[in-house]
């Protein structure tokens, strides 16, 4: 099954670039030009390593906007995402944590991206920043405002949240892609850099039918292998950090060594 955006790369592996603390934001310390130095190294280790694209999300800006992030966020983020485009080419996604998929979409097309992830895309969650409702009728109309061809991974049962009243997975994912049009569908463990369960996996494979499904976190080179044989694709972000942290650079060498996995 083929990814949107990704048409010559069977189950991609895509590489996360955590974006330091933007300029504006509560751990700001960087320079702007310090934080593009930061980012161009990250995706220059993804990139040699073997990955098959990028997402660029503002995690360092915690604690994050339940809705909408300021015009600065917007500005950075765009700079930044068309500089990795522009210097490698890869297909890139946009995440605008934590959940302003306006933003993304914005930032997405000015950057010439090929897809935005939405972490509450249709319905709503609980999570740290308040109850998050889905704007997928806004974001489909702005897409068609802006004539943008980029496309919507949206997260089902998204990590760092919960439910507001007891669903099946399976109704989110299908109500997701028939009522809410995503492109592709993204599954999760509880948080960053957890494991994601792979009944869960199996339970979304099963109702997006055509429609891909990726894993969205806690994927290591030891586990790429078993979880690629029912997922349509992986984003991976902690796993190739050094020492295994998400704040930390990429290790260039953790992404070599999973990629291998991957290969093999």
């Amino acid at each position: 099954m083929t990814v949107p955006g990704f048409p010559a790369t069977r189950k991609p592996v895509i590489g996360m670039i955590h974006l330091p603390p933007l300029p504006g934001s509560p751990a700001s310390r960087l320079s702007l030009e310090e934080i593009r130095d930061w980012v161009l190294g990250d995706a220059e280790a993804l990139a040699t390593g073997g990955v098959n694209g990028f997402i660029v999300e503002n995690y360092g800006d915690a604690p994050f906007y339940p809705r909408r992030v300021p015009p600065h966020t917007v500005a950075f983020m765009t700079v930044l995402a068309r500089e990795v485009k522009a210097k490698f080419g890869l297909p890139l996604g946009v995440n605008v944590l934590r959940n302003d998929a306006l933003a993304a979409l914005a930032v997405a097309t000015a950057a010439g991206a090929e897809f935005i992830r939405v972490n509450v895309y249709t319905g709503a969650r609980l999570a740290d920043q308040g109850i998050l409702e889905g704007e997928a009728h806004e974001v489909l109309r702005s897409r068609k405002l802006l004539g943008s061809e980029v496309r919507i991974f949206a997260d089902v049962a998204v990590k760092h949240s919960a439910p507001l009243a007891a669903r099946p997975l399976r109704d989110e994912v299908e109500d997701t892609i028939l009522r809410g049009r995503a492109d592709a569908i993204i599954v999760s463990g509880a948080a960053t850099g957890k494991e994601t369960c792979l009944d869960d996996l199996r339970e979304a494979k099963a109702a997006a039918r055509s429609t891909p499904v990726l894993v969205g976190s806690g994927v290591h080179a030891g586990s790429a292998a078993e979880v690629l044989r029912l997922a349509d694709g992986l984003i991976v972000g902690t796993a190739f950090k050094i020492d295994g942290v998400t704040t930390n650079a990429v290790d260039r060498s953790r992404v070599r060594e999973f990629m291998a996995q991957v290969s093999s």
